[in-house]
């Protein structure tokens, strides 16, 4: 059996390879380009000792839908291919941190790794969360980059109109928590049939802000396979230092407590800056 990458990137193409040549050909790596990126794909889809799959259908914009649909289009294709039976789920600056003899011999892979939290919760701020699916966000609207007043100032607007939305009523309990997972076949394939099942859930996705960090948790904390989820995503983040930005940008001062985690891969990798860390992670000293 095999184990799927889903990698959603939007630039630095050689990072995305760095993580392509670590693991074996019994890997299949499904990634995603955003479709506005001036990247060149060319080295990407001329490997051909690898099965790498290469998407860029849908514009990203920072908190937006087509992130989540980017996501479900990389996990449908992956789906397919009857021998993988995990998939993690990275961003494209993320870097393996255990051995490819971790990833295939000691990882529980009858295990889903997934951070989940139910809504509203304090991690999320003063009102936990809960004005991402109350409110229209218009990140699909404007380039949060550079139209982020706008997109605030609509928020308020509707909060001092008393306008709200109406949460989907097939769920008694919402969830949020990282985009980030490492699932199993069954519980994928059951997100994959119930979002198939239920489309106008992924329709009332819209206009919520970071769908993707909602939209996983909430299906499968609401469904039996909830019981078999850890809550850990076994992603290395650091959200405190602010070194570089939130997530912190790594570099070889974060190998150590890196090593002795826990976790799969570690973000947020910068191909510059993390040279001699990635070199650490790959043994190379």
């Amino acid at each position: 059996m095999k184990q799927a990458i889903l990698i959603t990137a939007y630039k630095d193409i050689d990072q995305i390879l760095n993580i392509i040549n670590y693991f074996p050909n019994n890997f299949n790596f499904y990634i995603h380009i955003d479709k506005k990126s001036d990247v060149d794909l060319t080295p990407l889809k001329n490997i051909e000792d690898k099965n790498i799959n290469v998407y860029n259908s849908y514009i990203v914009n920072w908190g937006g839908i087509n992130h989540l649909k980017a996501i479900l289009l990389m996990a449908e294709e992956a789906i397919k291919d009857d021998e993988n039976s995990y998939f993690h789920l990275i961003s494209g600056q993320d870097y393996p941190a255990k051995s490819i003899d971790y990833f295939e011999n000691k990882l529980n892979q009858t295990k889903d790794h997934l951070e989940f939290f139910e809504m509203p919760h304090k991690a999320w701020g003063d009102d936990g969360g809960m004005s991402r699916i109350e409110y229209y966000n218009l990140y699909d609207v404007f380039d949060a980059k550079r139209s982020n007043n706008k997109i605030q100032f609509f928020i308020a607007l509707q909060k001092k109109l008393r306008i709200k939305r109406s949460l989907p009523k097939e769920f008694p309990k919402f969830y949020g928590g990282s985009a980030w997972w490492s699932l199993t076949r069954d519980t994928l394939q059951y997100v994959l049939s119930y979002a198939k099942k239920n489309q106008k859930l992924l329709t009332r996705m819209k206009y919520t802000f970071a769908a993707e960090e909602i939209f996983f948790q909430t299906i499968i904390m609401n469904s039996a396979y909830a019981d078999n989820v850890i809550n850990d995503n076994l992603r290395y983040i650091d959200w405190n230092s602010g070194r570089g930005g939130y997530p912190a940008v790594l570099d070889s001062s974060d190998f150590p407590e890196i090593i002795s985690s826990n976790k799969l891969f570690a973000r947020k990798i910068d191909t510059e800056i993390a040279k001699k860390l990635k070199r650490l992670l790959t043994g190379e000293g």
